[in-house]
């Protein structure tokens, strides 16, 4: 009888060890492997303008869309109105200021505290992130232009072609933009893959596809062009969380 309670004892605590390790899931079945958080932009508003979507704002923003959002108390499906002022940090956030401690005499006699020299942290190197998602060109033709971390006008990849040539989805999604109202783009489209994933097509000569509208893997959603750029080409970019991230750590090798 000692020994049977002993096993049952032993069964509850690998009961609730597993339990206090189980991961969260998203739907799909994929983990989530990082908590999604876009960083502030404190003090930062934006102004909704005639054609604006939220998407495009939290695009042109680096800000994940459900962060702005959230953030500006919009709900799905994420409606917003011209002259609306929408707030690039959290309610009640302010930006982080930096105090000096006050001075204080020291006792006569004592010996001043020499601080501690603090050595500078290593550089933090991003890793890539695991995509569910299966990627693949969404034009052909020569790279031009390749990512550039923390560069503005490289956050994606650049690829030559013709005027008129296709353009087409790199992945199964949704259009949640399809405009010219994000300065530097053009004409350009952004597809939501999953609630992480989106894709960005810039620079086109005509888009084919409307906002809401269902795409597929390799279907043609514009037309290749030369709008806000120098020349023919297509400018696309790969974004997790809102954050731009390098299309050429997910495409399949040429």
């Amino acid at each position: 009888m000692r020994r049977m309670r002993q096993v049952l004892m032993i069964f509850s605590v690998v009961l609730l060890a597993a339990c206090g390790s189980s991961r969260v899931i998203r739907e799909g079945g994929a983990a989530r492997s990082t908590p999604r958080m876009s960083t502030p932009k404190y003090g930062a508003t934006a102004v909704v303008r005639r054609g604006d979507t939220l998407y495009g704002i939290a695009f042109r923003n680096g800000i994940d869309v459900r962060d702005l959002a959230a953030w500006n108390g919009i709900a799905p499906p994420y409606t917003i109105y011209p002259g609306q002022s929408l707030r690039l940090y959290p309610r009640g956030g302010a930006r982080p200021v930096a105090t000096t401690r006050p001075s204080t005499s020291v006792p006569a006699g004592s010996r001043p505290s020499v601080p501690t020299p603090v050595r500078p942290m290593p550089p933090v190197v991003s890793m890539p992130v695991a995509s569910p998602i299966a990627w693949r060109w969404p034009a052909d033709g020569e790279l031009i232009a390749r990512y550039v971390a923390g560069e503005p006008t490289k956050q994606g990849i650049d690829v030559a072609g013709n005027s008129g040539a296709p353009v087409r989805a790199a992945a199964d999604g949704v259009v949640v933009y399809s405009g010219s109202g994000l300065v530097g783009y053009g004409e350009l489209i952004i597809v939501k893959h999953n609630d992480a994933w989106l894709s960005a097509y810039g620079h086109n000569r005509a888009r084919l596809v409307n906002e809401g509208q269902l795409v597929k893997a390799g279907q043609q959603i514009a037309e290749l062009g030369r709008t806000g750029a120098a020349r023919e080409m297509l400018h696309f970019e790969i974004r997790y969380n809102g954050k731009p991230v390098d299309p050429l750590q997910y495409l399949p090798r040429k």
